[in-house]
């Protein structure tokens, strides 16, 4: 059971039901799949023992992981009090000069942010962002541990950013999740600059910036602010402004949950 649709990125012990040998292939490619360069070798060839763990197996060692990761999550808490978070210099969507922020903190594999791209997201943009009343700043919060795809389509939004195109590439990879989600990494890449291809981006500048990892610094940066301010799984949302503070929503709530915080936070 899984509580307001947060994906945690904290474990605890479980016992989980897999062979010995796929368990100790898992264990080494939750290790070698924490390294950046990892996410761009495309190879899940692993050797525990000189015993061989195929990618499916991989996969489905993942997967298991996941269910028990989602079944001990917390319950959706808010703060009492409003808390200073700050927006960098992300990708915006809608006017940038909106009375109230929502700032998401979201990974493009996480399959609870795909549910709220899906069902929350267009009411919000509906009633809210393309009335200009509110904007949606979206920070990468990859979580490399479950998702090793994450990161490179971190990357790959941002060089689709420095093009003007963040929200087409943004729609592309959630709204094709299930297609490059279980994917090597390197095939996922090549997915990649396919929407690229698709939105019309100069496809020569998209893919030296994204071969070249130009913006793995800039989202390592907000995965340390998510830490600070104490995200610990996607999605999460702070929702408000400099002046009056920012109020924290977490986990892929219903429109409701969010129109409740908007419409409190427009009228402070």
């Amino acid at each position: 059971m899984s509580f307001g649709g947060i994906e945690s990125n904290e474990t605890k012990n479980e016992n989980i039901s897999v062979k010995k040998s796929t368990f100790n292939g898992l264990i080494i490619g939750l290790i070698a799949i924490t390294g950046i360069a990892m996410f761009f070798a495309g190879s899940y060839v692993l050797n525990s023992d000189s015993d061989k763990i195929s990618q499916e197996e991989l996969q489905d060692a993942i997967s298991k992981l996941e269910i028990k990761i989602l079944q001990n999550q917390l319950p959706t808490t808010q703060p009492t009090s409003p808390v200073k978070i700050s927006a960098d210099n992300d990708p915006i969507i809608g006017n940038p000069d909106a009375k109230i922020s929502i700032i998401e903190f979201s990974d493009f594999q996480c399959p609870f942010c795909a549910r709220f791209h899906v069902q929350t997201l267009p009411l919000i943009l509906e009633e809210y962002i393309d009335e200009g009343k509110v904007n949606l700043v979206f920070r990468d919060f990859p979580i490399q541990s479950i998702h090793p795809n994450a990161f490179p389509a971190s990357v790959a939004a941002e060089c689709a950013n420095e093009q003007g195109k963040f929200r087409e590439m943004h729609d592309k990879l959630f709204d094709n999740q299930n297609q490059w989600n279980r994917q090597q990494t390197a095939d996922a890449v090549l997915m990649f600059n396919q929407y690229a291809e698709e939105i019309k981006l100069d496809q020569e500048k998209f893919e030296s910036c994204l071969s070249n990892g130009k913006y793995i610094d800039e989202i390592k940066k907000d995965l340390e602010d998510g830490r600070d301010y104490g995200v610990s799984g996607t999605p999460g949302f702070f929702i408000g402004n400099d002046k009056i503070g920012y109020v924290e929503l977490k986990g892929a709530q219903p429109f409701d949950s969010f129109k409740k915080v908007i419409d409190a936070q427009l009228d402070a």
